[in-house]
């Protein structure tokens, strides 16, 4: 019961306090460590495919040695071990960031600050926002919001309940080297295949549970939940990830809109199928309520998580 007041504390913690600005957060030293690596392995004679799958190696073993450490230390005393680990688990959670993030963009398209928008949008994408319409800012924002639903709470929030705050850290550490070194292009093809493919590995559950959270979400929000499963299974498979189009699929089908389409990625056009039907237009307000699928999303998962959890260990 104690790991289920853990993360439910983490939770909470997120809700209300978010990422605030200056705070040491654990993914900016992953993120430190990371490029350290590959500066280190771009200038040696190493194997590229090789040398990604060193970076892995050490960025979970460092990840996973100073967690475990900082959490036993902790131990020592029961009301430390619940706060230590909980604000642990807490900075693997970004519901709150993520949801302020889009708004950020919400209001300066409202504003009708079309550059404004463009540069809020370039900070939670991968993808080049420079000669982005209206349209296709508010689709990015919407698919980036359904995508990271999954990598920024979902997940982490599943392997907290696995393997506590250490596990929860090292998923952390995997979904970082994947936004940093994970693509498919001709500079990170070799050095971020390793990367890309453990990501997909350890988000392959927690996508699918997505699924049906975003379903659940959107009765709880009043969206069309029928569409949401119906679009979630018909387009799962339509992304290059195995993962990332379950919750896309889910969040189009509820909000009746298409996602999907071109993009560019580091100045090459990449492609990706549709997902959903276009019963309408994208609009700015698909932002907020991509939002809400967001919150009510990741508190059903929470609850949904804390019952199989509690089922569990009063079998076993």
């Amino acid at each position: 019961m104690i790991l289920i007041t853990i993360i439910f504390l983490a939770y909470i913690i997120d809700l209300i306090v978010g990422d605030p600005y200056g705070f040491p957060h654990p993914v900016i030293y992953m993120g430190k460590l990371i490029s350290f690596e590959e500066k280190s392995i771009r200038k040696s004679k190493i194997n590229k495919k090789i040398g990604g799958f060193i970076i892995w190696i050490l960025t979970v073993l460092v990840v996973f040695i100073l967690s475990s450490l900082i959490v036993e230390f902790a131990n020592i005393n029961k009301v430390l071990y619940v706060l230590v680990s909980s604000t642990i688990i807490c900075t693997s959670f970004s519901t709150k960031c993520l949801a302020k993030e889009a708004e950020k963009i919400y209001y300066s398209l409202k504003k009708s600050s079309i550059e404004e928008s463009r540069k809020q949008l370039s900070y939670i994408v991968g993808r080049d926002t420079s000669e982005l319409s209206r349209e296709e800012i508010i689709r990015a924002t919407v698919e980036t919001v359904a995508e990271n639903t999954v990598d920024g709470t979902i997940a982490p929030m599943f392997y907290a309940f696995v393997g506590g705050p250490v596990l929860a850290m090292i998923y952390k550490a995997v979904n970082t080297m994947d936004s940093m070194i994970g693509y498919k292009n001709e500079k990170y093809k070799d050095i971020g295949m390793f990367a890309a493919k453990l990501d997909d590995v350890f988000n392959f559950i927690p996508a699918r549970i997505s699924l049906v959270t975003f379903g659940l979400a959107a009765i709880v929000t009043g969206y069309d939940y029928r569409s949401s499963l119906k679009i979630g299974l018909r387009d799962r498979k339509n992304h290059k990830s195995p993962n990332c189009a379950y919750s896309e699929a889910a969040v189009a089908g509820a909000l009746g809109v298409q996602l999907g389409g071109t993009n560019v990625y580091f100045g090459e056009e990449v492609y990706k199928p549709t997902i959903g039907d276009k019963k309408r237009s994208l609009e700015a307000e698909d932002i907020i309520r991509v939002n809400r699928l967001l919150y009510a999303s990741t508190a059903i998962s929470l609850v949904l998580f804390s019952i199989v959890y509690y089922f569990l260990i009063s079998i076993l």
